[in-house]
């Protein structure tokens, strides 16, 4: 089994590993799913053959738990397995509910802004100090996700041990 990590793939809202393997598609689903049952108390999830979605089970729920969710894909004669972890689907999205509101508003209001001082208006003085709010939100919101990140650094190395030992331990077997 062979590993790939870049500089990026570390600093991302989403970090995100690659592994090759040789076994097929349906054996590492079900390896996946021998793997979880033997360790039942500590991980749960859903694996098909092509996608698996791992979690860490502990006794709170907040909204930095983070998710492994694993891809499966054919690429020459090995089989490339996508790592990526992230919060849940619902938390995900309101994140980037709000990466992209911040931005449509931020963009709004430079516009504003800069249409204003073209025509010589002044009509919105406080639509450069509404942009520059609005990055100090996307920043806000980038800062929260990178402090779920770090509350989780536990959980998603745990979730990391996951996909490599449920991979290598059936891998030596074949």
């Amino acid at each position: 089994m062979k590993t790939e990590e870049t500089t990026l793939d570390k600093i991302r809202t989403r970090p995100r590993f690659k592994m090759f393997t040789h076994l097929s598609k349906e054996e590492y689903a079900e390896n996946l799913n021998k793997y979880l049952k033997e360790h039942k108390g500590e991980f749960s999830g859903n694996v098909n053959k092509e996608v698996a979605t791992i979690c860490v089970e502990t006794p709170y729920d907040n909204y930095w738990k983070p998710r492994l969710s694993l891809r499966v894909e054919a690429e020459d004669d090995d089989i490339v397995i996508r790592g990526v972890f992230g919060p849940s689907s619902a938390v995900w999205t309101f994140f980037m509910f709000l990466y992209f509101s911040f931005s449509i508003l931020w963009m709004t209001f430079f516009t504003m802004y800069y249409v204003e001082k073209q025509i010589k208006s002044n009509e919105f003085p406080w639509a450069l100090n509404a942009s520059f709010i609005m990055l100090l939100c996307i920043a806000a919101t980038y800062a929260a996700a990178r402090f779920g990140q770090s509350k989780a650094k536990d959980e998603m190395q745990k979730l990391r041990k996951f996909a490599e030992e449920s991979t290598l331990q059936f891998e030596k077997k074949s």
